[in-house]
Parts: structure tokens; C-alpha cells; sequence
């Protein structure tokens, strides 16, 4: 951050983190881009911590990971990690990606079990 990066790329940087460190450092990423604005890819397999980060998220299907939809999220900002998931448009932008990303999970499970029974 020291060089004030235009764009920021992070892969699952939270995922080794206990639940309340995660909180924290959510929401100290938050502060982070309101002050830079910089645009930050975020990777996560985790969906409440995408739709409590981001504008925007796109789901993947399971392989080969091409783009199956895109959704807007229209949370209103400044946002707190936790306190954000009790608004009702929460819970709508969660069962409107749910639906497209239920058919991925159940594929890639399906593939990991046959690999496993081979």
C-alpha cells in the first residue's frame, strides 16, 4: 500500500485468520480503499465476506472457471463487515448469487468425490 497501487490484488488474504481478527482486518480493508480508492480484486470462496466487501461479485463455475454471472451489490457505504449482514438487501444479494453459485458447489463436490473413489 506504500506506493498507493491503482489496482490491488488479493487472494483469499483473510482465510487463514480466527473469525474476529478476520472482522478486523475486513473492515480495516474497507478504510483502506475508502482512502485510496484504488480498485481491489478479491478472491474468496466465502460469500458473506463478498458481499460484505464489494461493489460487485462475479461467480465462476467450477472448472474451467469462466464467468457465470456477474451482481451488482447496493449496500450503502461506509459499511461495517458484521452489521451489514442484518440489512433484508443483504439477505436478497445472498440468495440471488446462492442460486447461481448452489449449481457450481454441487459440481465441483460431485468431481471431488469421484476423484477420490478412483
Amino acid at each position: 500500500m506504500i506506493n498507493n497501487p491503482r489496482i490491488l490484488l488479493m487472494d483469499e488474504p483473510f482465510s487463514a485468520l480466527d473469525v474476529q481478527t478476520r472482522t478486523l482486518m475486513e473492515n480495516e480493508l474497507l478504510s483502506l480503499w475508502a482512502a485510496t480508492s484504488a480498485s481491489v480484486v478479491f478472491v474468496t470462496h466465502d460469500l458473506e465476506e463478498a458481499i460484505a466487501l464489494a461493489d460487485r461479485v462475479v461467480v465462476l463455475t467450477a472448472g474451467p472457471g469462466t464467468v457465470k454471472g456477474t451482481f451488482s451489490v447496493d449496500l450503502p457505504r461506509p459499511r461495517n463487515v458484521v452489521e451489514i449482514r442484518f440489512q433484508p438487501r443483504f439477505a436478497q444479494i445472498y440468495e440471488a448469487i446462492w442460486s447461481q453459485l448452489r449449481d457450481e458447489v454441487l459440481v465441483s463436490y460431485e468431481r471431488q468425490k469421484h476423484a477420490a473413489a478412483v
